[in-house]
């Protein structure tokens, strides 16, 4: 095979890899990713003023990968590895008792839970105070 054409294409081939590779902002639509990104914890409840549109829109992640989420709602409060196939990122509405200063509650905290599968995409998106 000719080493002039060979070049090009593994040029084209590494390039179209890593455009592949690079990760956007997800669309969150009505969310307001300022506040977001704020209140790390929900230690200042903005979070939750979002919860109705969260709730719409959770969906929309799924396949998302974890570059993207991170890229978008910032890094994640907690993350959970559950064993090597999956791992959920954290990330809560309610204040979290253990990181809030000043705060103590018996209830687990409103939280968003993505779950990772083994390829690092959003399987499922969870509202809940349980944990996995």
């Amino acid at each position: 095979m000719n080493t002039r054409l060979l070049s090009p294409i593994v040029f084209a081939l590494i390039f179209s890899l890593s455009l592949a590779s690079c990760s956007q902002k997800l669309d969150t639509e009505g969310l307001n990713i300022e506040n977001w990104k704020a209140d790390r914890y929900g230690c200042k409840g903005l979070r939750m003023q979002d919860m109705q549109e969260l709730e719409r829109i959770k969906n929309n992640f799924l396949g998302a990968s974890n570059q993207a989420l991170i890229k978008t709602f910032g890094r994640p409060d907690r993350v959970e590895l559950v064993d090597k196939s999956q791992s959920f990122f954290f990330y809560f509405l309610e204040p979290s008792p253990e990181n809030c200063e000043g705060l103590e509650s018996e209830k687990e905290p409103l939280k968003v839970l993505f779950r990772m599968n083994a390829i690092s995409k959003v399987s499922e998106v969870t509202i809940t105070d349980l944990n996995p």
